[in-house]
């Protein structure tokens, strides 16, 4: 322990803090999205973890708030556990995400490639400021939205897209991806604005 209380009085403590810091808050990003997402029980594991990290690295920081490095360490930790918690959720992808385009060319070939992948989709017909629309809406594994938009923008790049996180899913069921599904787009002719009219 004398070692330790070394260590953390020296310049290298400030660091060691901000690494810390960088361990607890991206922990806690973690543990709050599990939270909304439902997932209590791993939700409670790195809250756990969370609060072990965090004890030890505000314990060492209070013992140091004369030295400016070491509270940079642990404002700087703070921040940048912050981006590096959402950007590991982000490559995580973890949960369902509700995705609904508004298309007036697209429509059907858009659901139609969809399909073909292995997603579900629902047709809903509408009106828009310009004329009728075709809405689609399809709860996806966020791990495969990359896919979704890029079927969306070969049929219809001017599609209006939105993306949500469902708090609840009840009912139904979520078509997963089917890794045999053809690799190929359908074979669909592409619609013009103006054959649209017609």
């Amino acid at each position: 322990m004398p070692d330790l209380n070394l260590l953390f009085a020296s310049q290298w403590g400030a660091l060691v803090i901000f690494g810390l810091r960088i361990v607890d808050v991206s922990l806690d990003t973690m543990r709050t999205i599990f939270t909304v997402r439902g997932r209590r029980d791993v939700a409670a594991v790195l809250g756990f973890f969370m609060a072990l990290v965090w004890i030890f690295a505000v314990g060492n920081a209070v013992k140091h708030l004369d030295s400016w490095l070491h509270i940079l360490g642990y404002a700087g930790g703070y921040a940048a556990g912050t981006f590096v918690g959402i950007t590991i959720e982000r490559m995580l992808a973890y949960g369902v995400a509700m995705v609904r385009v508004v298309s007036q060319y697209g429509g059907v070939e858009i659901a139609h490639a969809l399909r073909q992948r292995g997603y579900g989709v629902t047709e809903i017909a509408g009106f828009g400021r310009e004329g009728t629309v075709e809405i689609l809406e399809s709860a996806v594994q966020r791990q495969h939205l990359g896919e979704v938009l890029a079927l969306i923008d070969q049929w219809d790049a001017q599609a209006f897209v939105t993306i949500a996180e469902p708090t609840v899913l009840r009912g139904g069921s979520i078509v997963r991806r089917d890794p045999t599904a053809s690799a190929f787009l359908p074979s669909l002719p592409r619609r013009s604005p103006r054959s649209r009219e017609q």
